[in-house]
């Protein structure tokens, strides 16, 4: 089955990749007035070219900015065959962004789900990004912004002073609280969290991370069940950080990750609510969802395998340990098989 997969050329792949996006259909208004079931775009970096036709060399004829809400009528590929992503985005009907500096998103407000459990529950962000408040209110000073698809602990629902509904979330890397709006999470139901294919057993699953082509496979009884772009780590001018090869196991998981490391001026990160974190090693390399940038297909990460939020998350719940609902993480010493190749 190996050789099947390897038998996909690059540009087939690329074309692969690009009709997962062909759902997407985006408009310019703040996010909090788009709910519904269109997706939209959120800017990435600090300042993203806008050109006329879906090209690097194309005209530049707006920049916009981050976290800015655009809007987009199709996806297309770009005229760079060489390009490891050559999705675009056109917006306006009239011009074209390059998608690895937008988020794809979508706008649904919740209800506030008021019987938390003592032990907590997991919740997602659903709308384009929240400010995360030292304390239950737009008064109170911002901590965080929060993004689309990442994962918070809530442990309580509280009320601002405007009566309106706030969830008290724990952050389990600095173990402060931090506030944000109910409206803005959803509660992420037990059945969500079920195991996949859970009549296979541990030994008939295994996942191969392919670091020349950079995409990952997973694998029942060696037949290919699931396939997704990705990117692994890379080697920076302050060290080298290149997912390591060789075989590993799944053996700590956590639904929810605050990831921080180094100086924020020189490649270093500062990530709360990473989602759907399996490790593979104990130095803290994983497969992860991620919201910061959407440019998968060439190394980019400091050693962890970077995944879209739903494909990380379908790997946390095929792979083993199972995480149950009430637990923040579990570490075991077995766990799915993992080759990085």
């Amino acid at each position: 089955m190996a050789h099947i997969v390897s038998s996909i050329s690059r540009r087939e792949f690329l074309k692969f990749s690009a009709a997962g996006f062909a759902g997407f259909f985006l408009s310019t208004k703040p996010f909090w007035d788009y709910q519904g079931a269109e997706t939209h775009g959120r800017i990435i970096d600090d300042n993203v070219p806008v050109f006329a036709f879906p090209s690097q060399n194309a005209d530049k004829i707006a920049t916009f900015w981050k976290d800015m809400i655009v809007p987009i009528q199709e996806v297309t590929l770009g005229d760079d065959e060489a390009n490891h992503n050559r999705v675009w985005y056109q917006i306006d009907h009239k011009s074209y962004i390059h998608s690895g500096q937008v988020q794809p998103v979508r706008t649904s407000i919740n209800p506030a789900f008021a019987e938390i459990p003592a032990e907590g529950v997991l919740a997602e962000v659903t709308v384009p990004f929240t400010d995360a408040h030292w304390g239950p209110g737009q008064i109170f000073p911002v901590a965080y912004r929060f993004y689309y698809e990442t994962t918070h602990w809530v442990t309580n629902l509280v009320y601002s002073d405007s009566n309106d509904p706030w969830y008290r979330l724990y952050d389990d890397k600095w173990k402060y609280y931090y506030y944000a709006p109910a409206t803005h999470l959803r509660i992420i139901p037990a059945e969500e969290l079920a195991p996949l294919s859970p009549e296979i057993p541990n030994a008939g699953k295994r996942i191969e991370v392919r670091t020349e082509e950079q995409v990952v496979i997973a694998y029942e009884w060696n037949r290919p069940v699931f396939m997704t772009r990705t990117a692994t780590g890379a080697k920076f001018s302050n060290g080298d950080f290149r997912t390591p090869p060789g075989r590993h196991i799944t053996s700590h998981k956590r639904p929810f990750r605050h990831m921080a490391a180094g100086n924020l001026a020189y490649n270093g990160y500062d990530l709360p609510g990473v989602p759907w974190v399996c490790y593979i090693t104990e130095s803290g390399i994983s497969f992860h969802g991620t919201y910061w940038h959407n440019n998968f297909g060439r190394p980019r990460s400091h050693g962890c395998i970077n995944l879209t939020p739903k494909a990380a998350k379908w790997i946390f719940r095929w792979t083993l340990p199972y995480v149950p609902p009430q637990h923040q993480y579990v570490y075991e010493e077995f766990g799915t098989s993992v080759d990085v190749i």
